[in-house]
């Protein structure tokens, strides 16, 4: 019977860990690397291929308004030659704009270094040969045809360049001419020491009839994954959607491309954004104004390979009186994914940092977590502290657990000695089995429940470290000087191998053989992956696997059960 439960709980745990990654590699934005069933067809979406010829009512990559009122667009607002180029800074940002409908082409963030070359700062938004990621506006027409000021415009830059010592802010304005009857003037705002930039976009009419425009926000990228991305662990990246009816939504490019989407399109709240490992960008309106949500492909004539995709905003303005202006305030971040920034710009935009289903427990872990930090100012230690402080919460669950083991490794004698002797009679051997469970009382699987109950906090603190951008070029100690990076000598993984040996070691043999066996290759077959993990993955398993196996020890020899090795054989 015992050995029945034993591999029914293999079965089981094996089962779930091949669940939990695939539905892991789903939430993360990718293909399930198991169970890869068919994507469910929807109605048909504002997606178009990015094969499709381009819609020639509007320019390229200009978002079409609803159905009601078709936005249409004068041959002379086709794609034209880039404007000028030119780097506004501050003490935390580099933002690259284009004179050419003021387009934001480039952002760098002066305090993350790039991952190849730590002497440059980090870049997200591009215009180049390697990568396509702009942040667009402009107006479109709405009741009334014809083509207004859009991000294929000329526009006038005026204001500073760079963040003055002493000053607090710098703004940057970008002027058109009059197209189509409206006037469109963008002011960007940027603050010192924040990666979100206010945007106003004033629009006048200058006819002698009221006009109804719309506004547009949208932004473009191709559908690559970011640079130097491990194939061991898996983040998302593409487009996500929140509103306050259906929340965070987060849509795969592959999903876009065969018009799979599923999104909330028509919102009076929310946000679109792009979202990747640690770094994102989104486009916010104000609360309670009306916007249409689209995400679709687009071709913009680049060379890459999947370009592009477009998540959009547009929102109907009222109409504006003969000569009268209306003011439009957006904001823009482009930025890391630290919560306490992200908190306070706008509802739900903290969610862009992707804890997955358990994000209920992983947001209490991380908030724990940087408050340790606030006391260690190491991350590296800080997790350490974190894991002593779990192990402390769940001492009496795991001690249930080790007293159950140790009390099944004292009986272990008698089991092997009597599977030897009635090995011919496996129905009176499991009879014999049950006799000795009960005159010892011991539960063959009192062991597993308080592990299983831990095992939630513990995939949640594993979220936590891989997402936290905190985590990115933090150093440890001695070698490791980046703990979101493998470590570059291996010494963590063979150290986080070895304890892992001890504690499986420690544990009862299982009477099987084969059970045996199993024992000891699922977690050496784990521990291979923690070589291409990042070191702060490691550090957390590594002092988890101490900890237990001091507990443990320190319950087998107050249970008067000696300490003892249990070595496989693989006879």
């Amino acid at each position: 019977m015992n050995d029945i439960r034993r591999t029914v709980l293999w079965v089981i745990f094996g089962f779930s860990m091949v669940l939990l990654w695939d539905q892991w590699q789903i939430s993360h934005g990718h293909k399930a690397t198991f169970f890869q069933g068919q994507p469910a067809q929807v109605g048909a979406s504002s997606a178009k291929p990015a094969q499709a010829a381009p819609d020639t009512s509007i320019p390229a990559g200009t978002v079409p308004v609803a159905a009601a009122a078709p936005a249409t667009v004068p041959a002379d607002a086709a794609p034209a030659k880039t404007g000028e180029r030119f780097t506004v800074s501050t003490d935390v940002l580099k933002l690259r704009f284009d004179t050419q409908g003021g387009t934001l082409v480039g952002s760098e963030f002066m305090r993350y270094a790039d991952n190849a070359d730590k002497s440059k700062s980090f870049v997200l938004l591009d215009d180049s040969k390697d990568r396509v990621y702009l942040a667009q506006s402009g107006v479109v027409s709405g009741t009334v045809p014809g083509a207004f000021p859009t991000h294929k415009t000329p526009m006038t830059a005026s204001g500073a360049r760079e963040l003055k010592d002493g000053a607090d802010e710098l703004q940057l304005t970008f002027a058109s001419a009059d197209v189509g009857g409206i006037t469109l003037v963008k002011t960007y705002t940027l603050k010192r020491g924040s990666y979100a930039v206010a945007v106003k976009h004033a629009l006048t009419n200058t006819t002698g009839a009221p006009i109804s425009p719309q506004l547009y926000l949208q932004l473009v990228r191709d559908g690559n994954k970011p640079a130097g991305e491990s194939s061991f662990y898996s983040t998302f990246t593409g487009p996500a959607v929140y509103t306050d009816a259906l929340k965070y939504q987060k849509i795969e490019f592959s999903d876009i491309k065969k018009k799979n989407a599923e999104y909330q399109k028509q919102s009076p709240n929310g946000y679109i954004a792009m979202v990747q490992h640690y770094f994102a960008s989104a486009w916010v309106l104000p609360e309670g104004m009306e916007r249409t949500i689209s995400l679709d492909a687009v071709d913009i004539g680049s060379t890459l390979p999947d370009c592009c995709y477009r998540a959009a905003m547009v929102a109907p303005l009222a109409a504006i009186a003969p000569g009268a202006t209306e003011t439009i305030n957006a904001t823009f971040f482009v930025g890391p994914q630290e919560e306490k920034i992200l908190e306070a710009l706008t509802p739900g935009l903290e969610l862009v940092k992707d804890y997955g289903w358990l994000t209920i427990l992983a947001k209490p872990l991380y908030w724990l977590l940087d408050q340790l930090h606030g006391v260690i100012q190491n991350w590296g230690w800080s997790i350490v502290a974190l894991v002593l402080l779990l192990k402390i919460a769940f001492y009496w669950l795991n001690a249930k657990a080790y007293a159950s083991m140790a009390k099944m490794k004292a009986v272990n004698p008698k089991i092997m000695e009597m599977r030897e002797r009635l090995k011919d009679n496996p129905q009176q051997m499991q009879q014999e089995m049950m006799r000795i469970y009960r005159e010892e009382k011991v539960n063959p699987m009192g062991g597993c429940f308080p592990i299983m109950v831990q095992i939630p906090v513990f995939i949640a603190l594993y979220w936590v470290l891989l997402s936290s951008v905190e985590m990115r070029n933090a150093p440890w100690m001695g070698w490791i000087h980046d703990l979101s990076a493998p470590d570059p000598y291996y010494i963590l993984p063979v150290i986080m191998t070895l304890t892992t040996m001890l504690q499986t070691a420690l544990n009862p043999a299982p009477p099987d053989p084969l059970q045996a066996k199993m024992m000891w290759f699922m977690p050496l077959a784990f521990s291979v992956m923690f070589f291409f993990f990042p070191s702060g993955l490691v550090v957390y398993w590594i002092t988890n696997n101490i900890l237990s196996i001091a507990q443990q020890w320190l319950i087998n020899v107050r249970m008067g059960v000696p300490p003892q090795f249990n070595l496989p054989s693989f006879k």
